[in-house]
């Protein structure tokens, strides 16, 4: 995917804080940007929305579910009854879990 970004003069003193963090962290400009990107749209977002958003799984999957594991004995995580399923892969899950961490700004994962 390729994405054209515009900015003006006034614009600049974000580019040079992006451009700061992108040296910081040793990435690409871009890179930072689309992680900024991420962080904006997926903050305070539960697992099961997070997938929706990645296109691997549909809203009425996740809540099914949820239906499941509230029906349940003990506590099983949505992701692993979404892989049991096979509904999404463990990778999927994983991607998510990182999105998840990364815009709640943490580096663990969350119980959802």
């Amino acid at each position: 995917m390729q994405t054209t970004i515009y900015f003006g003069d006034e614009d600049r003193y974000l580019l040079d804080l992006v451009d700061k963090m992108a040296r910081r962290e040793r990435k690409s400009r871009s890179a930072i940007i689309l992680s900024l990107i991420e962080q904006y749209f997926e903050r305070d977002s539960r697992l099961g929305e997070i997938l929706v958003d990645m296109g691997v799984v549909s809203g009425q999957e996740v809540e099914k579910a949820l239906e499941e594991q509230r029906r349940g004995s003990e506590w099983v995580p949505l992701g692993q009854i979404l892989v049991q399923k096979g509904v999404v892969s463990e990778e999927d899950v994983e991607r998510a879990l990182v999105v998840q961490a990364r815009s709640r700004g943490m580096g663990t994962r969350q119980r959802n």
